[in-house]
């Protein structure tokens, strides 16, 4: 049976009004009696399955997921995704992230569910992508979301779609929001409803809504380069109004 993780409200702590991207107020809360919980211990991928297609047939082939040094790490290859166990649904989540070496490919997936439902690899999701210099861009992947200005940051209406050979990518809204190569970046993502919101080192980078996913697992990628995680910090957030929601 799957686990359900439904992160709720019963008082609230701080109430945050502010204004969307389309002008409209909104409201979210964090629940003064929910604790943050991280996704990682620091020791093992308890809490965690690995899902790469190439260990189908090669099962004694290296797992691209390992810890090293109290660090998660995705070695980038082969291909496939480390997922949550449980589903979550509401929730803010932080990820500190480095390219140790060199510069290259790797993305958060939210509301994941079924498996390799594109190109026989990527879980139905949407993908919050962390390649370099692109970090803060949307992928839908058997999912779909909506944005501002969704024919300058996708590209013609008529090329858009959710299935191999359409227009999935959805642009960030900012350049230079990325930290140097080495460094660490911190990545917020907020998952309300069906909305999406993303934060890279303190900038808003990208918002979308009418999502098509609401809750689903989390899962990261082995997507050709090594990347490190330190932090993967999942905290219960609330919708207080009707509107799209919004953290500061």
């Amino acid at each position: 049976m799957k686990q359900m993780m439904i992160l709720g409200i019963t008082s609230v702590s701080m109430i945050l009004c502010v204004t969307n991207l389309r002008g409209e107020a909104s409201e979210t809360a964090i629940d003064s009696n929910a604790k943050s919980t991280s996704l990682f211990n620091g020791k093992d991928l308890k809490g965690w399955h690995v899902d790469v297609p190439k260990l189908d047939n090669h099962p004694d082939a290296r797992s691209p997921f390992i810890v090293r040094n109290g660090m998660l790490v995705s070695l980038g290859t082969p291909g496939g995704h480390l997922v949550t166990d449980a589903e979550y649904q509401n929730y803010r989540l932080e990820v500190e992230y480095r390219f140790a070496g060199k510069p290259g490919n790797c993305g958060v997936l939210v509301h994941a569910s079924t498996p390799r439902a594109l190109y026989k690899m990527f879980p139905k999701s949407i993908e919050v992508q962390m390649m370099h210099q692109n970090a803060g861009d949307f992928w839908c992947i058997v999912e779909d979301i909506q944005v501002p200005n969704m024919e300058k940051r996708r590209g013609p209406k008529e090329k858009w779609g959710i299935t191999e050979g359409k227009a999935r990518r959805i642009l960030n809204l900012t350049d230079g929001s990325e930290k140097k190569v080495g460094q660490w970046n911190r990545m917020v993502i907020e998952c309300v409803g069906d909305a999406v919101k993303v934060w890279l080192n303190g900038d808003l980078v990208n918002f979308g809504t009418g999502c098509t996913a609401t809750k689903g697992h989390i899962a990261l990628q082995a997507e050709g380069s090594e990347v490190e995680f330190r932090k993967l910090l999942i905290t219960p957030i609330t919708k207080l109004s009707g509107k799209t929601l919004a953290i500061e």
